[in-house]
This record gives C-alpha cells, structure tokens and sequence, in this order.
C-alpha cells in the first residue's frame, strides 16, 4: 500500500537559522528509501517556490504543498490553488503604502517585491534566498493572484500593532506574528492549511488518511500533524505541537526525520 509523507522545511528537513542549510546524508538516504518503496514525498511549507533551495527543489520530491495549502503540486501539476480575494489584497495594499509597512506578495510561480523595500529585501537575503527571482515592478491595480503577504516595518508602532491585529483575527484571514518585537507578520487565507492541502493532496492520489504522515516542528504545523494518520514532531519543535503529535523524534541536528522514516514508516533499521 503506497504512503505519502510531508515534510516542513525550516526546523525539519534543515535549520538555517543555526547553519544547517542541507539536507543531511542520513535524512538524503532515508527519503531515497522512501521513494524507492514506492512511497509519495511532498514538501509541505508555509514558503513559495522562490523561496526554496534549489536542493530541495530538484531533489525528487513528487510534489508541493505551498505558502500553508493554498498550492499544491503533484509531478509538476497544479491540482489546487485558492488565492486570497483581491479586494482583501488592494485594501491591505493601499494600508501599508499610507502607513509606510513594507509587503511582499506571494504569488506562483514568482512573488513580488517593491526595488525600494530594502528591509524586506536584507530580511530574505540574511536567509539565503535569491531576491534576483522575485518580480521588483509591478502595478498594484494589476496584481496576480495572491495566495499570501508578509509585512515588515521600522518599528512597533500602536497603530501597526493594531492593524496586525485585526489582519490576524478577520474573518477571511489569519497568520502568525513576530513574537518579539510585532514588527513582520505572515498572512494567509483562514481557509486554506497544510492540513486542507494534505487533504487535496491525498485526495487526488486516491490515498486514504491512515496512509499519510507527516513532519514537522512549528505553530504552521499543527492542522498537519492532526489532519494525518501519523504526525511527527521534531524534538526541537514547538511543545503545542509536539504534545498534539502521536510521535515525537530527534531534532533536526540528530538526524530525526530519518529515525522516523525508519522507525516508523518503513519499520527497518536505521
């Protein structure tokens, strides 16, 4: 019986934060195995394509869960993608521009991102990514489909703190904010997660729940690791979400995605 198995990034596959920035011989074997069984991997990331290394990209997955469900991709197709409504996007737009918030937005294949939003642009830099693919001119009343925004600005303003606020608790839309100084925030459709993408994933694969598993390590992992048959947690992950996992392995640095691809999925030893 085939399985399909996601897996986060940041935190998961690789911690870039701590200089970890490629995927491991162990967890590169543990994969290849995986897929040699006859398995499905899938990316599952709150990042758009351009935000990926080109490791991960090319490295065989068989497809995408992208920017928290709201696409997905199998063997180079898409098979779902809800944007979020344009109207939303154009006032959000037109709040940042009187406000002074720089945005970027998310969109596939490519994201968009103002010449002169220099913060943003050192932000993505200091994590590796090629801000030479993302779109710098564009028209705000010509916008391609937007599936999610970040923001960032100078300083913790009330009044950016209170339109972070109501962004984050609409009715249409949701997100997680910096914890320590409120100055970027993610936001994405209320609709859409991992878990609804896993969802639209195994559907289309004709693969049933209590086949599916799934990685993870932060708050963008949770309706994951509920939505699958067997969530797994990283040790180094967030304790919400490894109190909600049925598994929790090894941190990133020990290698504990492969403990348990092996454990647990292929029931072999390491």
């Amino acid at each position: 019986m085939r399985k399909a198995i996601f897996f986060d990034i940041d935190g998961t596959l690789i911690d870039a934060s701590k200089g970890m920035v490629h995927l491991s011989e162990k967890v590169r074997k543990a994969l290849i195995a995986l897929k040699r069984a006859g398995n499905y991997i899938f990316i599952a990331s709150g990042r758009p394509l351009d935000f990926l290394d080109p490791e991960i990209v090319n490295f065989g997955f068989n497809g995408f869960l992208l920017m928290n469900g709201a696409v997905v991709i199998i063997d180079n197709k898409i098979v779902f993608a809800e944007a979020i409504d344009e109207s939303i996007i154009k006032n959000i737009i037109e709040t940042c521009d009187r406000m002074k918030i720089e945005y970027i937005l998310q969109s596939h294949p490519k994201v968009y991102l103002k010449k002169n939003f220099h913060r943003m642009e050192k932000f993505y830099i200091s994590f590796d990514i090629d801000v030479n693919n993302f779109v710098r001119e564009f028209n705000n009343n010509d916008l391609p489909p937007v599936y999610k925004m970040e923001f960032q600005t100078a300083d913790a303003r009330i009044d950016v703190k209170n339109i972070y606020d109501k962004w984050l608790n609409s009715p249409e839309l949701t997100g997680i904010s910096d914890p320590f100084h409120r100055n970027n925030i993610e936001l994405y459709s209320r609709k859409n997660s991992k878990g609804s993408g896993i969802l639209h994933a195994l559907e289309y694969l004709n693969i049933d729940v209590s086949n599916s598993y799934a990685f993870g390590d932060g708050l963008n992992d949770l309706e994951m690791i509920q939505t699958v048959g067997c969530g797994m947690a990283m040790d180094n992950g967030n304790q919400k979400l490894k109190n909600l996992a049925k598994h929790v392995v090894p941190s990133v640095h020990n290698d504990g995605v492969a403990y348990g691809i092996y454990k647990y999925i292929l029931r072999t030893a390491i």
